[in-house]
């Protein structure tokens, strides 16, 4: 449990550090804070997945890789599987989790909805970072309706 905690604190304070930082309330600024996160949470994510067993890399389909990130991957990072996976078979997937450990202290009043993008990015960089050392590119987004559940929206990058 100490581990979560941790990291929900360290996750905090990238967070308040890249906004303090780049403080301009306008889009710019705003824009650059959350590449930033991502960015970060894509490196984690590679990482993350060149530490994986090597049987675990042996995925045949798209739709096992995504079964794996929701289970093992969520599990290994938030110490709890995803709640929901849902496809159009198309290529699009959307992993739903809802009592995302990163917004959960948010979750208190709606007035916080508005900074929940800003506490996603990281993890979207996660995801995408993780499939990418899966050998899957992919276009990873998320989206809050009510706290604490997220939704995140992965687009495979056909080549």
């Amino acid at each position: 449990m100490a581990d979560a905690a941790l990291f929900e604190f360290l996750h905090t304070e990238m967070v308040a550090e890249l906004w303090a930082h780049h403080s301009d309330p306008g889009p710019g600024g705003q824009k650059m804070s959350l590449s930033v996160l991502e960015g970060m949470g894509f490196r984690v994510g590679q990482a993350l997945g060149e530490r994986l067993p090597q049987e675990t890399l042996a995925f045949r389909e798209e739709l096992d890789v995504l079964k794996f990130l929701c289970k093992d991957l969520w599990v290994a990072v938030f110490q709890k599987q995803m709640d929901s996976l849902r496809t159009n078979h198309q290529g699009t997937y959307v992993l739903q989790d809802n009592s995302f450990p990163l917004l959960i202290r948010m979750a208190a009043g709606l007035q916080y909805l508005e900074e929940a993008p800003k506490f996603l990015a990281f993890t979207c960089g996660l995801l995408r970072g993780a499939l990418s050392t899966l050998g899957i590119k992919s276009l990873v987004t998320a989206s809050v309706a009510s706290l604490p559940t997220c939704k995140f929206q992965v687009v495979i990058q056909k080549t």
